[in-house]
């Protein structure tokens, strides 16, 4: 019985674009389409459409990160109207404490 050794493929090396790049054929994807975009970039349209996705999800959480931020500040300023708001309390209960016969 003959055995086959499977032999690894070589790979291919991997080109990284810059973010202009990317984002100048995003650009060029949304006016002519992903597929001509990539046609006439000589890359994959998955290339293409995986970037977007990129940028969609980046776009997104920059959103949530933002909302998230201002609620944070919110917070903090109530917290700290909260804090004031005791702190008199406190001072206004020990002084109506020593009035007590």
């Amino acid at each position: 019985m003959a055995t086959t050794t499977k032999r690894p493929m070589p790979q291919k090396g991997r080109t990284r674009y810059s973010a202009d790049y990317r984002a100048e054929a995003l650009g060029l994807a949304n006016r002519v389409g992903v597929s001509a975009a990539a046609k006439e970039l000589g890359i994959p349209t998955t290339q293409l459409y995986q970037s977007r996705t990129q940028a969609t999800h980046a776009a997104t959480f920059s959103d949530r990160e933002r909302n998230l931020v201002e609620e944070n500040a919110r917070l903090k300023r109530l917290l700290a109207e909260r804090t004031e708001e005791v702190k008199i309390l406190e001072k206004s209960a020990a002084y109506f404490a020593k009035q007590l016969p």
